[in-house]
């Protein structure tokens, strides 16, 4: 069933259609870079659609418990690991709209005791990703090279930030461990625990194309206020629900590649 979540008549329909057990609240605006130039729709998108959702909830009177994917741009930059007591201070209109997700359900937990779990999710990457993120966008351009579709230069924006990088799967089993043993109206990391230069991780995605490749910096691929280091401590996740993530960069790298390359080969307009 597709709904547009900020119709609130059709979410409160599709809810007492199904009335869900569990929901996965995964739906909205998921790029800070975008968010600059699509700030009305980015806050609609992750702060209104979560109002309708959780007040569809409550008037419908369903106890379903709900996962909120929130998002590590919450916290003020800094060079140090955080953790969940780190303090807060985005800087993007994504940032600033996850944390009013967040906010809403806090709110849901403390004064409707609906059973809301909440994540602070950090980068996460795997097969199937939009190619507008950096891992999934130089691999379509390596298999685009491949292919014999583009020149053999890859076009980058900054190379030298830190990320902490999670494969999607290991943070969708994450979820769904959380969904079962998080506690409501708590917070939870979901990172590895470890940053990786953009260089590196561009680094290794060369090393497994079958072509030579130069690499070429566009400033117009730059972001506004990129922070120079996101690192995480996922310690609360790993002590509530031992989770540990189950795959290398390495071969989410690779896996990401052949995804795209699989998309050529069945003449994907997406990977063209």
């Amino acid at each position: 069933m597709a709904i547009d979540l900020l119709d609130r008549n059709s979410v409160a329909h599709a809810l007492g259609e199904i009335q869900p057990v569990e929901i996965y609240h995964c739906a909205g605006a998921a790029h800070v870079g975008d968010s600059w130039n699509a700030v009305t729709s980015t806050l609609a998108s992750n702060v209104l659609a979560t109002h309708h959702l959780l007040g569809a909830l409550r008037d419908l009177g369903l106890a379903s418990r709900v996962l909120i994917p929130g998002s590590a741009m919450v916290y003020r930059q800094s060079a140090e690991a955080l953790d969940e007591d780190a303090p807060i201070g985005p800087t993007s209109p994504y940032g600033i709209s996850k944390l009013a997700q967040e906010q809403l359900g806090l709110r849901a937990w403390a004064e409707e005791h609906r059973e809301v779990v909440l994540t602070r999710s950090f980068n996460h990457i795997g097969p199937g990703q939009d190619p507008s993120f950096s891992a999934s966008g130089f691999a379509r351009q390596i298999a685009l090279i491949e292919a014999g579709l583009a020149e053999p230069v890859l076009q980058v924006g900054n190379l030298d930030p830190r990320r902490d990088l999670t494969d999607v799967r290991d943070t969708v089993r994450a979820y769904r461990l959380l969904m079962k043993h998080g506690r409501p109206g708590v917070v939870y990391n979901v990172c590895s625990g470890r940053a990786y230069p953009i260089r590196e991780m561009l680094n290794q995605l060369l090393a497994l194309s079958q072509v030579p490749i130069s690499v070429r910096v566009d400033p117009a691929r730059y972001r506004p206020n990129d922070a120079p280091v996101i690192l995480g401590r996922p310690d609360r996740l790993r002590r509530e629900t031992a989770w540990e993530p189950a795959r290398s960069l390495p071969q989410t790298l690779a896996d990401i590649l052949e995804y795209w390359r699989q998309e050529l080969r069945h003449g994907s307009p997406v990977a063209r």
